[in-house]
């Protein structure tokens, strides 16, 4: 087994920011000797998640009013006496920190439509890290019978 990690700094704007994380970690895994495993995707920190959704405007806004909705700001939080920023832990607590996904021939198996994205829960703009953690095996070190699942089905 390997291991190839990378870091992945962003900004946001704050609360409710999404950006779209896809094209930064398909980006890593082509350029990994790692061809086969799982990689997981995180973000250290208590106000911060990974999702995955389609990157389209009406669902993004869709998203920020599930959130929103499901966990509203400002209803009497106890957190809420030290820093007015409950509702961004409990939404990130309800969404989490990483998501684990396998990789297959240098490709990560996700739905045509379905995107890998940073939803920001911290009410100010903030500098993230992501850490990208690939582990698997390169292609020389796969058994030359073994068998793999066609992707071109998914």
């Amino acid at each position: 087994m390997n291991v190839d990690t990378k870091i992945i700094q962003i900004q946001t704007k704050g609360e409710n920011d999404i950006i779209d994380l896809t094209h930064q970690i398909e980006d890593f895994i082509s350029s990994s000797p790692i061809t086969d495993g799982l990689i997981n995707i995180s973000v250290p920190g208590s106000t911060g998640a990974i999702i995955t959704t389609e990157y389209e405007r009406g669902l993004i806004e869709d998203n920020k009013l599930m959130i929103n909705n499901l966990i509203p700001k400002g209803i009497g939080y106890k957190h809420d006496i030290i820093d007015s920023n409950a509702h961004s832990h409990l939404r990130a607590s309800v969404l989490g920190a990483e998501k684990t996904f396998s990789i297959i021939g240098n490709e990560i198996m996700v739905g045509s439509w379905q995107q890998i994205v940073f939803f920001e829960c911290d009410v100010h703009p903030r500098s993230r890290k992501i850490i990208l953690q690939l582990v698997g095996v390169d292609r020389k070190s796969t058994r030359l019978n073994s068998s793999h699942t066609d992707i071109s089905r998914m």
